[in-house]
């Protein structure tokens, strides 16, 4: 078992890597996903490529409908491989907007395919863009009008960023790491000396096997580790249910939430149109005192791959 080897060295080395640096972390501010397990280029670079094809997602998440300026995320990717196909390359667009604050990204996504068994590849990724910034403070009630932090605008800050990732994957599993921002970014709202960090590094791990429960059945459970050292642990578990190739139905919990509230449930569903297309949507409500407010967060996502343009998958893709 060559693969699980390398799944052992990644693993210990992931755990090398996060206690030597959980102390330069700072509080996250990256968009979440319901359905991470099939948007994972948005957060890291080196899935780009593993669909072997040229392949485009769209997704929308709607967080706390209901809410006036509830967070509204916006993704759009779009990877394809190389004539040489250790090589992947992606583009990723986000829109992230909370309230007056609004973020729009864009990154280039690369990657570079190791085989580490017969089955089993490892890519390495690399991520490298910006994202624009805004912030609009006079538009916020406030209690207190001496607060310097809600002084001034932010009409625009250009913040450039980069970031790394692994990718370790086989047919019927995988696990991922990686850091989408290794750099930190503030800025200042002209009043005063006020200065404030906007943008900071987090880290993110992920899992997921796919086991066989009998002829048209398949069952997948998935994981989803966050750290950010502001921002409590956070941990998202998945598991879903694969019904004759084509009909995802799943159910998910998360710890807590990167933007206030308590731990969350919901499930989700993933329609496999065809080779080419699938349409998923996902659904989930906070327990916290905000769940009682609100409508719950609706995800929905389109993904369509052009596999004329290469020869079909002899078995079909499971993430």
């Amino acid at each position: 078992m060559k693969a699980m080897k390398y799944l052992a060295k990644l693993t210990a080395g992931v755990v090398l890597i996060v206690s030597t640096t959980l102390s330069s972390f700072g509080q996250q501010d990256d968009p979440m996903y319901s359905q991470y397990m099939f948007n994972i280029q948005a957060f890291n670079p080196a899935y780009v490529g593993s669909w072997e094809c040229v392949g485009f997602m769209v997704l929308g998440r709607y967080q706390w409908v209901g809410f006036d300026g509830a967070p509204e995320t916006h993704t759009f990717t779009v990877q394809a491989p190389l004539r040489n196909e250790r090589i992947g390359l992606g583009l990723s667009v986000i829109s992230d907007n909370i309230g007056e604050e609004k973020r729009l990204a864009f990154f280039t996504d690369y990657s570079y395919k190791l085989k580490v068994g017969d089955n089993a590849s490892l890519r390495l990724g690399l991520k490298a863009g910006f994202t624009n910034y805004k912030n609009y403070l006079s538009s916020y009630s406030i209690i207190d009008e001496t607060d310097e932090s809600f002084m001034g605008e932010i009409s625009e800050k250009f913040m450039p960023n980069a970031g790394v990732g692994l990718f370790l994957s086989a047919p019927r599993y995988y696990v991922g790491f990686s850091i989408p921002k290794i750099l930190k970014n503030d800025f200042e709202n002209g009043v005063g000396d006020y200065e404030s960090d906007i943008e900071y590094r987090n880290m993110d791990m992920i899992a997921g096997y796919v086991f066989d429960m009998g002829t048209s059945v398949k069952f997948k459970p998935s994981v989803m580790f966050r750290h950010s050292e502001s921002q409590p642990f956070v941990y998202d578990l998945n598991a879903s249910f694969l019904f004759k190739e084509k009909f995802w139905l799943g159910g998910m919990f998360r710890s807590t939430s990167w933007n206030g509230g308590g731990s969350a449930f919901g499930g989700n569903v993933q329609f496999i149109i065809s080779e080419k297309l699938r349409l998923g949507y996902a659904y989930d409500l906070n327990l916290g005192k905000i769940g009682s407010y609100g409508n719950g967060s609706h995800e929905i996502m389109i993904s369509y791959e052009l596999r004329s343009l290469v020869k079909s998958f002899t078995s079909p893709r499971y993430f």
